[in-house]
């Protein structure tokens, strides 16, 4: 019987119109401890905002759900910096917009991100309308590793899980 409903699931979930809810999930890379988790649909974006930690500029890296994964579409900043892209590579191309901007495409997909909220860079995480200093989820220098869940959502966050 419990094969039989777990079969049902699996045709069920492959079924045009009908799928498991995508999950963003934060968790503190050092424990794993929820700190955050957003209901997504595939395709959604979120951006990553940072300052340069030599420029001071501002840096916007967009990054989008991708079934089980996350794809790192690209970034967004005004000016050249220490690790930053100054030209197309065969991992990604670099382009100037119209609006000054400087534009990094890779399209990569990856199983997670982790990002050790930064004492001075200001990380931000955008979603879903809303700006989310990453300093409020967790204390600087901690890492936050970001991922896609493809289960339900944790019980003990039914309700507060942004949408």
């Amino acid at each position: 019987m419990i094969g039989a409903v777990a079969a049902a699931g699996l045709v069920l979930a492959g079924s045009p119109g009908w799928s498991l809810p995508l999950i963003l999930e934060v968790t503190r890379a050092d424990s794993d401890q929820l700190v955050l988790c957003a209901e997504m649909a595939a395709g959604e974006e979120f951006v990553l905002s940072f300052l340069h930690s030599v420029n001071r500029r501002p840096v916007y890296e967009t990054l989008r759900v991708a079934g089980d994964h996350l794809v790192i579409v690209g970034a967004r900043f005004d000016s050249l910096g220490a690790g930053m892209p100054e030209a197309s590579t065969e991992q990604g191309t670099l382009r100037w917009t119209d609006d000054g901007w400087l534009e990094w495409t890779v399209n990569r997909p990856v199983p997670e991100v982790v990002i050790r909220v930064g004492r001075v860079a200001n990380h931000t995480l955008a979603l879903k309308g809303r700006a989310i200093p990453l300093a409020t989820l967790a204390d600087p220098g901690t890492p936050l590793a970001f991922r896609v869940s493809l289960r339900t959502i944790p019980s003990d966050w039914k309700g507060r899980c942004l949408r």
